[in-house]
């Protein structure tokens, strides 16, 4: 049965916050809030988990996952990026939005898109997520907590218990966080391109 642990949104207690980190670090899952919807996580080499977590989400090979950043000195190390690219992501970061970009061989294969080698990079405006990468030392593999036949995140973490209790190791309760999943943006092409449009705002990109 999973750990339900009650983190302060604000001022996430040290103690819960290590236990967490400890969980991802031995290969277990992880539901979090972020600053769109709450997610599902693992750590970034483990194979099993990922395989879990696509098979929780019944996801097919062509999807392309998300590595939740504390800041933008991470993005240099998993994705290529170019000047208007980069401003265009620091304009909008912290915030909402994963940005999809080519992936460089920090990358494990098994997380990019198979074809177009791309993955998902964001930085969340939410404390208990930045913390917990802090922590960590390292991003988050995540991917939004949408169950399948849903097309809407999970967002009481009493009904994630509910539902996810014998699935993942910890929910961290961090309180509500929204209703929708990020704006995907491409950013592989000569222009951006929305993918996918969610909480943040379509108009300034």
């Amino acid at each position: 049965m999973a750990l339900f642990l009650s983190i302060h949104p604000e001022n996430p207690q040290q103690r819960l916050i290590s236990q967490v980190v400890d969980v991802l670090k031995r290969g277990g899952l992880i539901v979090y809030p972020t600053d769109s919807a709450y997610a599902l996580g693992c750590h970034i080499g483990d194979k099993m988990a990922l395989d879990r977590i696509r098979a929780l989400r019944q996801l097919d090979k062509n999807h392309n996952f998300t590595l939740m950043c504390r800041d933008l000195s991470e993005l240099a190390t998993f994705a290529r990026v170019d000047n208007t690219a980069f401003r265009l992501i620091k304009s909008h970061t912290p915030g909402p939005y994963t940005f999809v970009l080519n992936a460089t061989s920090e990358v494990p294969r098994r997380l990019m898109h198979p074809k177009r080698k791309t993955i998902g990079l964001r930085v969340p405006d939410n404390q208990i997520a930045l913390v917990l990468m802090r922590e960590l030392g390292e991003p988050i593999m995540t991917t939004t907590l949408i169950m399948p036949g849903d097309e809407a995140p999970l967002t009481d973490p009493y009904d994630i218990r509910q539902t996810l209790e014998h699935q993942v190791e910890v929910i961290v309760d961090g309180g509500f966080c929204g209703l929708e999943a990020t704006t995907v943006v491409d950013l592989t092409g000569e222009e951006p391109q929305i993918i996918r449009e969610g909480c943040g705002d379509i108009t300034i990109i």
